[in-house]
């Protein structure tokens, strides 16, 4: 086993070089020497930086107003009308072919079976089982 290297040689070899290389590198350094410099900087920066997002605001609530100002004198409503208005003069319950769904029995009231003309003659349920005569109305 003439010819064959050992591992073992090898490893010190390693060890050997590495510490030497240490110890030159030791023995060329120098004390550290403190330097002080002001610098001002000017020009372009290489890459320009987006302002940080921000969410809005929430909406301002203000308190109403003391008074209200009245409408304007030249406001005239539309000739149609807003369609929200009531019906025909005297209600629903007026006027030729007219019909209602209650009847009026005194001390009762209650629902028609079917809508009758007003003035017509009905009758309610009372607290005993029978008949209260009333006027549909």
């Amino acid at each position: 086993m003439r010819g064959h290297r050992s591992r073992r040689g090898t490893w010190w070899r390693a060890a050997l070089a590495l510490g030497a290389v240490g110890l030159v590198t030791a023995a060329a350094s120098t004390p550290a020497q403190a330097r002080v410099g002001v610098v001002f900087g000017f020009g372009v920066p290489a890459f320009y930086y987006p302002p940080p997002f921000y969410y809005p605001l929430p909406p301002v609530y203000y308190a109403p107003p003391a008074f209200y100002t009245p409408p304007p004198t030249f406001y005239t409503p539309p000739v149609g009308g807003s369609g929200f208005g009531p019906g025909a003069v005297g209600g629903p319950g007026f006027g030729p072919g007219a019909r209602v769904g209650s009847c009026d029995a005194g001390p009762y009231v209650c629902p028609l079976e079917r809508p009758l003309a007003p003035g017509s003659t009905c009758w309610c349920p009372d607290n005993r089982g029978g008949r209260a005569y009333g006027r549909a109305g």
